[in-house]
């Protein structure tokens, strides 16, 4: 028993001395539209519309067919089910403007909260996403139009990105 324990200790004592210090190559990760990815995923829940806009974020416009050294931009269109984001990029395939369009999508809490407030008896049947962003001043406007029933009355409203009833 004595020469097991000893063995055990001297055993692990050498596979510590003959562990390796590996240097891993270093990695570059570009940076690719991330000011467009933080104007936009602000507050969003649905994953549809996040996975989207990421996909429009981290697109390689020289790797396609339509990439042509003589134009200045690019007009690329992508769809999901629940809507889609036509996306303007400059010849070096930096994002320019979107527009996008998506039907009912998870709505954010803070938005379902001061729509509910507002309409306590009140329950949303559908409604619209729409974000335009523009890369000049890295701002996105966003805009909810909801449509609201209740026992046989519907209304129309207009939410902005914060939740205000326009």
């Amino acid at each position: 028993m004595k020469k097991l324990i000893i063995g055990l200790f001297i055993f692990g004592l050498t596979t510590q001395m003959f562990s390796q210090i590996t240097k891993l190559p270093e990695v570059t990760i570009k940076a690719v539209n991330y000011k467009y990815l933080s104007a936009v995923d602000e507050n969003i829940e649905d994953i549809n519309v996040l996975n989207l806009e990421e996909i429009v974020a981290k697109y390689n416009l020289k790797k396609t067919d339509l990439y042509n050294d003589e134009y200045d931009s690019y007009s690329v269109t992508f769809y999901i089910p629940e809507g889609h984001i036509i996306a303007a990029y400059d010849e070096n395939g930096n994002l320019l403007r979107t527009i996008e369009r998506f039907k009912d999508v998870k709505l954010p809490m803070n938005i379902r909260k001061k729509v509910m407030q507002k309409f306590p008896n009140w329950e949303i049947t559908s409604d619209v996403y729409t974000v335009k962003y523009e890369s000049k001043d890295g701002m996105a406007k966003k805009e909810y139009k909801m449509k609201l029933a209740n026992s046989g009355e519907v209304i129309r409203i207009k939410v902005d990105g914060d939740g205000n009833i326009m």
